[in-house]
């Protein structure tokens, strides 16, 4: 079984046939999928996601883009959402420089708010990094030292540094389909050195399909895909890398039921 750690099924490219997609998944061997919140004013709309499928699980928070819209959403108000039995995340939230939709300073303190969520429910923080490297690592260091808390790098493309600190301090890195982009060669020599342990696969749908359906709309049935060639990375087998990944997830993801033995 594999499981896509990171996807977007509320995203309106999902609206007209959202059953078939997530159907496609279980076909492929999709075992468990998570539909990230990027809006704490949409979370009812994920969260019925979530509620309609068994297989699929959501996270609650406010993505940087987002994060000027809504800097009144509190830690408090993260932990009392995120009780849902089928909310098994915080985020995602982070810093991206790229865009730089949200003021930079209103998307840390987003960030960090999301932070405090983590600490005080244990579930981990989906963590969006995008050109932020420096800060992002400073931010995860002193938030750290403050009480630790679980995350994850996700949809991972930043430097080696980043990785090197979010391993460090216990944090999981999710690699998506640029992983198998031919001129991802810097990004599989990262990969190549995770810990493990510390590995998830994820599509960000409908974002960054794999090759080689590189330039289509991406979905939860082509983490296969980016498994396939994480496996070949670290020089393991497909079942390997899925037993491998599924492993941390749920190890990190501890509101997730296993599947019943069977």
């Amino acid at each position: 079984m594999l499981i896509d750690s990171h996807c977007h099924l509320d995203f309106p490219d999902f609206a007209e046939e959202r059953g078939t997609i997530v159907a496609r998944a279980l076909a492929a061997g999709i075992g468990r999928m998570v539909t990230i919140s990027t809006r704490v004013k949409r979370f009812q709309q994920i969260l019925e996601i979530a509620e309609t499928f068994n297989e699929v699980y959501c996270s609650v928070g406010t993505h940087p883009h987002n994060a000027a819209e809504e800097l009144d959403v509190t830690a408090d108000e993260l932990v009392r959402l995120s009780d849902h039995p089928k909310v098994v995340a915080i985020g995602e939230a982070g810093l991206d420089y790229f865009y730089d939709h949200a003021p930079r300073e209103a998307q840390a303190e987003g960030f960090r708010t999301h932070i405090a969520a983590a600490r005080r429910t244990g579930l981990p923080l989906v963590i969006h990094s995008r050109d932020a490297d420096g800060d992002m690592a400073a931010i995860l260091e002193d938030e750290t030292g403050k009480g630790a808390f679980p995350f994850i790098l996700h949809c991972f493309s930043s430097g080696r540094r980043l990785a090197e600190v979010g391993v460090a301090l216990g944090g999981y890195v999710s690699f998506s389909g640029i992983l198998t982009f031919k001129n991802s060669t810097d990004l599989r020599a990262i990969a190549a050195d995770i810990p493990r342990d510390r590995l998830l696969v994820e599509t960000d749908a409908p974002y960054l399909a794999p090759i080689p359906f590189r330039g289509k709309r991406n979905e939860p049935a082509y983490v296969v895909n980016t498994a396939r060639v994480l496996a070949d990375t670290i020089g393991v087998s497909e079942t390997e890398i899925a037993d491998i990944t599924s492993e941390n997830v749920f190890r990190l993801f501890t509101k997730m039921p296993r599947p019943a033995a069977g």
